[in-house]
């Protein structure tokens, strides 16, 4: 079996996916080859295990303190080179198509008529779950910017869907998190204003991760650059995580125990559902703004909640090795009997019921 994979470059949760997938489909002898886009060729990092992926530019969006720039946005959007792109991708040679919220391998295959697998995160909003309804624009162009033959959604929760489980890498780690440590992954807010937050709570230790400050240390805030090993060192160590309200790096933290809060892109609908089905769930405490004040109250005030996930990439690589043949519902099914109970919440194939109801 032959794969094209595409990978929306935009932010860092797709690739974190791709990497879980790719361990797996390496394991079971899957040749694959990957395609990314969305961002500058030069800004990926730690690309290693997609050996000789090709970059194209994609689609983005630009974001100015923690908003999306609709202006800056269209201004920089390349919509002839994508059509070319879409229209250059030869498909023809491989058996299937997958994509993570990639639009020029999803057109190229639609386009092409080859069969196209949907997996990640976006793909979980073709269905009925908690969503912000105050974007019906922003939703319209979810829904078809990378359209596929088939879901594979994955979310915090099944919400009663065919939807799968987050895709995480599970690795064994001996670091202990520390109460007093915090990571901190704001890459859409101004920075310096980030910092001069933090800086307001000093009785805690942040470790930020940002590109357009020096690496150093500043006080109480720890600065480090872009650093696959470095972050995920900095999540194992620190007990509470603030960050934008993207779904990969919430889901990581869930799996691991962590306090979490978020700030939501404004403008951008994924994230500002991320945040009502955070809060539905009671993961994680959410803010449209932040404050030195709002980030202590978050700290000493919120409880600690872990989701154990299961091998979900080992699950969907198998399940795509075997000819894609057993139907979503039972594969999600299959590996939600796997999801373990979480502070006060009990993960069962019907709804979310309080854990004290489950025994």
């Amino acid at each position: 079996m032959k794969i094209l994979y595409g990978v929306q470059g935009t932010g860092n949760g797709h690739i974190t996916r791709a990497r879980a997938m790719s361990v797996e489909f390496a394991r079971l002898g899957i040749e694959v080859d990957y395609v990314f886009s969305g961002r500058d060729a030069n800004d990926y990092f730690d690309m290693e295990c997609f050996a000789q992926y090709r970059a194209f530019a994609g689609l983005s969006f630009v974001a100015k303190n923690g908003q999306i720039s609709m202006w800056a946005t269209f201004r920089q959007a390349k919509v002839l080179q994508l059509l070319k792109d879409i229209a250059s991708l030869d498909v023809s040679q491989y058996d299937l198509i997958l994509t993570d919220f990639e639009p020029i391998t999803a057109w190229a295959a639609r386009r092409q008529g080859k069969p196209c697998i949907g997996i990640g995160h976006q793909y979980a909003f073709q269905y009925d779950i908690p969503k912000y309804k105050g974007d019906l624009l922003g939703s319209w162009i979810m829904s078809r910017f990378a359209p596929v033959s088939q879901n594979v959604g994955v979310h915090w929760h099944h919400f009663g869907e065919p939807i799968l489980p987050p895709i995480i890498q599970h690795a064994e780690h001996k670091s202990v998190a520390q109460d007093d440590q915090v990571l901190v992954y704001l890459p859409f807010e101004n920075s310096e204003e980030v910092m001069e937050w933090l800086e307001g709570v000093p009785s805690y230790q942040f470790r930020m991760h940002c590109k357009d400050i020096e690496p150093g240390k500043y006080g109480n805030v720890e600065v480090f650059p872009f650093s696959r090993e470095g972050f995920q060192k900095n999540l194992r160590e620190c007990k509470s995580v603030l960050s934008n309200a993207g779904f990969e790096l919430n889901s990581e933290a869930l799996h691991m125990g962590r306090r979490i809060m978020v700030k939501p892109l404004r403008g951008q609908v994924e994230q500002l559902s991320n945040v009502v089905a955070l809060e539905n769930l009671g993961f994680a405490k959410a803010s449209q703004t932040l404050s030195s004040k709002v980030i202590q109250a978050w700290l000493e005030g919120s409880k600690v909640v872990r989701v154990t996930y299961p091998n979900v990439a080992k699950g969907i690589a198998e399940w795509i090795a075997a000819g894609a043949e057993m139907s979503i519902e039972e594969l999600s099914q299959q590996l939600w009997q796997h999801v373990l109970p979480c502070n006060g919440v009990y993960f069962c194939k019907d709804d979310i019921v309080p854990a004290a109801a489950s025994s």
